[in-house]
């Protein structure tokens, strides 16, 4: 996790060799028109605006699962979508259905979307992807590298006692290298997403927000404001994608992109993310809630209205305020983010992304014990505390689904070392202020020698 980049690096270019002649072996040769996909479609069609990020998504995720460095995934992905987006894409058009075009539901004043066959797609990225890894096999290129800082980070999610697990998540070291980002600032992206009414729109989200952020001209100067028109684009095209499909779903989110020295965050609805620097929660942000009244009085304005069934809600059903989706509860259901920046100093320990199903039974200053906690039980590694978490949550009644990330921003065995000292020199100060009052007035009276 603190090593640099030259030790990833030199990973990365041992294992990259060995990854493509097995990647090689398993496919010899392109796939044919009639050959199974190796992978799983992201339905029968996409816009143009989706191709990017539900194809990297695609790629990431079949190579990872064949045990690809996650630095050689992400490279390998941005070359062959950039490769594939050069070609002509216009023989995979597909015209919408009659009935998409005469749908009531669909607004007038919307643009045309371009929708293209995902089969076909699908098919044509994975040849294209070989054909890069065939190229890469006999010289990888020098643009290829790894991010400048490894990361621990502890992912645990569980569906808990739901009938379905609506959360997702994205956890992105090597965003700089899945968008073939060349400037000399480190990119990190972490983000958890919590689904209503359906998982269409949290993994929606969670493939197209950082994707969208990526292409975002104002990222290198501006990453708040970058993360902000992110979330805007994700839900604009999603609510195109439930207009077309007839999709209700809807989800909250908060995500975190570090930007080299620089913690930048965003977030949507009640997902919440917490600072924890030196052992204290550093609060960086505010759910949005209907009993807030910044958003009950904007709700109201658009003429909606809040109201209390067994908790506040936005006319009646939902109960936050802003989330990507809900069509139906447009505009009172806002998918405009709020953002939030900070410079890091390097004494800060680790970030924590959760869901409500967490943050509604775990309190922010209740984090950091649980977590020095998890981390003395487990002798200062890092890897299952999310696991822990996620059980404390449970234990103390949380029904919902429950995802928690714990991104450290130290070596988790220096933060338990550091605490283990700081323990030490407090009793050690109480000891010293106890000493006066000991030396003035001697047990039975004896007089102090030394």
């Amino acid at each position: 996790m603190a090593s640099g980049a030259p030790e990833q690096s030199s990973q990365m270019a041992e294992e990259t060799p060995s990854f493509l002649d097995k990647f090689l072996r398993d496919f010899p040769a392109p796939l044919s028109a009639e050959s199974p996909l190796p992978w799983k479609i992201p339905g029968t069609v996409l816009s143009q605006e989706e191709v990017e990020g539900e194809l990297a998504e695609l790629a990431v995720g079949f190579l990872s699962s064949r045990n690809a460095p996650p630095p050689l995934a992400a490279s390998l992905a941005h070359e062959a979508v950039s490769q594939l987006l050069q070609t002509d894409l216009s023989e995979f058009t597909k015209l919408p259905r009659p009935e998409e075009e005469d749908s009531e539901e669909v607004e007038e004043e919307k643009a045309p979307v371009t929708l293209l066959d995902a089969k076909g797609l699908a098919l044509s990225f994975f040849n294209q992807l070989w054909e890069v890894c065939s190229q890469w096999q006999k010289q990888v290129p020098l643009t290829a590298r790894a991010p400048q800082r490894q990361w621990l980070v502890s992912i645990h999610a569980i569906r808990n006692t739901r009938r379905r697990m609506e959360d997702r998540h994205v956890c992105l070291p090597a965003f700089n290298q899945l968008f073939g980002l060349s400037d000399p600032v480190d990119r990190a992206y972490f983000a958890v997403f919590d689904g209503h009414g359906g998982v269409d729109a949290a993994r929606y989200a969670a493939v197209h927000v950082h994707a969208n952020a990526a292409r975002q001209p104002e990222l290198p100067t501006h990453p708040e404001g970058a993360l902000r028109e992110a979330f805007r684009r994700t839900d604009e095209m999603f609510l195109w994608k439930a207009k077309r499909e007839r999709l209700q779903s809807g989800t909250t989110g908060v995500c975190a992109l570090i930007t080299g020295k620089t913690l930048h965050i965003a977030w949507l609805g009640d997902s919440q993310v917490i600072l924890v620097q030196q052992g204290q929660v550093v609060k960086m942000m505010e759910p949005h809630k209907p009993e807030r009244q910044d958003e009950k009085e904007r709700i109201e304005a658009l003429g909606g209205f809040v109201s209390y069934m067994d908790c506040w809600r936005v006319n009646g059903t939902l109960a936050v305020s802003r989330a990507i989706g809900d069509v139906f509860q447009k505009p009172y259901v806002s998918g405009e983010a709020d953002v939030a920046s900070r410079e890091l100093t390097g004494s800060e320990d680790y970030l924590l992304l959760a869901c409500d199903g967490f943050f509604d039974v775990v309190s922010h200053q209740e984090v950091a014990g649980l977590v020095q906690s998890c981390l003395a039980k487990q002798q200062g590694s890092g890897l299952h505390v999310a696991e822990e978490l996620v059980a404390a949550a449970r234990e103390r009644g949380s029904r919902d689904n429950i995802t928690v990330m714990v991104v450290f921003l130290r070596d988790p065995r220096d933060l338990l070392e550091g605490w283990a000292q700081g323990a030490g020199e407090s009793q050690a100060d109480r000891r010293s202020q106890d000493l006066p009052s000991a030396l003035s007035e001697p047990e039975n009276n004896t007089p102090w020698r030394s």
